[in-house]
């Protein structure tokens, strides 16, 4: 793919519109009050990643009340972070935000880098949230290219490629690296950002009310929602899990997820994916001889759920199940363990089992 070359008078004139209508119209966020501080600016931009703003505010103080600085997430117990993250999902997030705040400890004194070279040696931070803390905290001169940005750069330019192809990419980040005005890349990659959610929508984009209309290819041409394209959606595919709520006089057995696996370091019921042939109730038996090396007797099913995750679904059926013999081992999961019904609040499950929960003790 070409190069496309910007003329310094669009960069200007872009960069003026961009900015001005940005001081006028941007939201009033908690972490825009932080701006400066770049612990906050890491988190907020960690949230935001495949979340909507709306639920990402109460998530965003209940963990700064909890982890207030670097050294506190970094000394933190792994379950405490996974807690207070719970329910916003995408958890090798909360994973990743812990083990770089250990790294941000031991490597850089419990200071935050400011490059983006530093940034991005740290686990789960990517080129966008590199270039975001950098120039937001720092004012380092980096572009910051999210889903909103990739929007409002592919129509404006008329870039019809599918933007998650390795060329329309580069071109991407090309481009915005351009169009940053020198000193206030920071401002400038915020109010990209802004736009593409508040104005430059997927749907039904607010054209009228956009200040770049005037230079815009995609609204010339009258084809705003046909970019960026879009890959064509796979079908995903569906599985049914069975699990089993055992229990053992008043305790119930929950396990560890591995902290390497899908939902790793959750705790769960355990259980797994049904087998050809095999009914859910021989699934369960086997999925918990397996997993914890003990016997049960399986007895109703008493709740179903359906949950869609990024890749795949499931139909998780939860079946009431009483222990019969053996030790609960760690067998494949990383810890086991026999609680009261009243103390699984105090552990992160995924949504699938939180429902469950729900609906065993409401």
């Amino acid at each position: 793919m070409s190069r496309k070359k910007i003329s310094s008078a669009t960069r200007r004139a872009f960069a003026a519109r961009l900015l001005a209508w940005y001081g006028d119209h941007k939201r009033d966020l908690p972490w825009r009050r932080d701006a400066h501080d770049p612990y906050r600016v890491w988190i907020s931009e960690t949230l935001l990643q495949q979340t909507q703003v709306a639920t990402v505010i109460p998530y965003y103080a209940r963990f700064l009340a909890r982890f207030p600085t670097v050294r506190a997430l970094a000394a933190a117990r792994l379950d405490d972070v996974l807690k207070v993250w719970e329910g916003v999902g995408y958890y090798a997030r909360a994973r990743n935000l812990h083990r770089a705040a250990q790294e941000i400890a031991t490597r850089f004194g419990g200071e935050i880098p400011g490059t983006v070279e530093e940034l991005l040696t740290l686990p789960g931070v990517g080129r966008y949230t590199a270039g975001a803390v950098a120039s937001i905290a720092f004012g380092r001169d980096e572009p910051a290219l999210d889903g909103n940005v990739t929007r409002v750069i592919c129509r404006y330019f008329h870039i019809a490629r599918d933007p998650k192809g390795a060329e329309a990419r580069n071109l991407l980040w090309e481009l915005v690296q351009q169009l940053l005005p020198r000193g206030n890349a920071g401002a400038f990659n915020q109010a990209l950002m802004e736009l593409g959610a508040t104005v430059c929508a997927p749907r039904q984009p607010a054209c009228s009310a956009c200040p770049l209309q005037r230079g815009c290819a995609a609204r010339r041409l009258g084809i705003q929602e046909q970019l960026p394209i879009k890959r064509r959606k796979k079908k995903l595919p569906h599985h049914q899990v069975a699990v089993g709520v055992v229990w053992k006089g008043k305790k119930l057995l929950i396990a560890q997820r591995y902290t390497q696996d899908l939902l790793g370091g959750l705790w769960e019921f355990p259980g797994g994916h049904q087998e050809q042939g095999e009914s859910l109730a021989r699934c369960v038996a086997r999925e918990v001889r397996e997993e914890v090396g003990i016997a049960i007797k399986v007895g109703k099913e008493f709740a179903t759920v359906n949950h869609a995750y990024s890749h795949f679904s499931i139909t998780m059926h939860a079946f009431d199940c009483h222990w019969l013999r053996g030790r609960p081992r760690a067998l494949g999961c990383a810890a086991v363990k026999w609680v009261l019904p009243r103390e699984l609040a105090r552990y992160a499950f995924p949504a699938a089992n939180r429902k469950i929960i729900t609906n065993l003790i409401g």
